[in-house]
């Protein structure tokens, strides 16, 4: 099971199993929800540069912290 971490909130992602994913620069990145991939896409470089950061505003994600 092929795991990735989400460059928007730093949750990690089941490669295999998310929908959300972009292509930028020849590298696939996944998301856990399509409000992380929005944001990525529209600021790729910020995510990049600065890393993960946080939910975006307006996030109803509850999974985050229940293991």
């Amino acid at each position: 099971m092929a795991k990735a971490v989400d460059p928007v909130c730093g949750m990690e992602v089941d490669t295999e199993k998310t929908p959300y994913k972009t292509l930028y620069k020849g590298k696939v990145f996944y998301f856990c929800s399509p409000q992380c991939k929005k944001a990525f896409e529209q600021n790729p470089e910020y995510y990049l540069e600065h890393g993960p950061q946080g939910m975006p505003e307006g996030h109803g994600h509850s999974h985050h912290h229940s293991h």
